[in-house]
């Protein structure tokens, strides 16, 4: 979901920002759960089959996928790895983009 914020800091009504509901449905593992946002306002966010890449209008850009159901994900090094926790591993993935604060 998300909401506009009035001038007064309350919230206006939603809307849907992605829905991974058709991906569930299609036998991909995992749910939106942990996210990042990088530079240029795109989320990184866990979901069905790794990491879905979802622009600020929630358009799907992509998948990375892990072939496992992931749980977090975190911006480290220089900014530009994506590190990424699924069951018992831990990955790394170096991008062209870089985390929001680097």
């Amino acid at each position: 979901m998300s909401f506009p914020v009035n001038a007064d800091g309350s919230l206006a009504p939603g809307k849907i920002f992605f829905d991974a509901t058709p991906m569930i449905e299609k036998g991909l593992k995992g749910a939106p759960d942990g996210m990042k946002v990088d530079q240029k306002g795109n989320l990184f966010t866990t979901g069905p089959g790794g990491i879905l890449v979802i622009s600020p209008n929630g358009k799907l850009l992509g998948r990375l996928e892990t072939t496992q159901p992931t749980s977090n994900c975190a911006w480290g090094d220089d900014g530009s790895s994506l590190y990424i926790t699924a069951n018992s591993f831990l990955y790394r993935v170096k991008t062209k983009t870089k985390g929001i604060g680097f």
